[in-house]
């Protein structure tokens, strides 16, 4: 099963909402995921972005690839950092 660190739509129209949720990459966008990580709101100024850090790195460790967005999401928090540093610590 690949797994998947992707955004989940939420919200009204005009006005989106994004859920960080870990999914099969299988699974549709919307449908099914397996947690929630975090939450980001574009429309707030400036953008509003929570992550459960703990829950992020595990899942990383196990393997989920985060999504390019997410990815950005999770550079500019400084998560990407701390994955790449206890991955080449090991």
């Amino acid at each position: 099963m690949a797994v998947k660190i992707r955004l989940k739509r939420m919200g009204a129209k005009k006005t989106p909402f994004y859920r960080i949720v870990v999914a099969d990459s299988r699974s549709p966008r919307d449908g099914r995921y397996i947690e929630v990580v975090g939450t980001y709101n574009p429309v707030a100024q400036p953008a509003k972005v929570e992550i459960n850090e703990e829950l992020a790195l595990k899942w990383m460790q196990d393997g989920a690839k985060p999504s390019d967005t997410v990815r950005n999401l999770f550079s500019n928090q400084g998560i990407m950092e701390k994955f790449h540093n206890a991955k080449n610590s090991k």
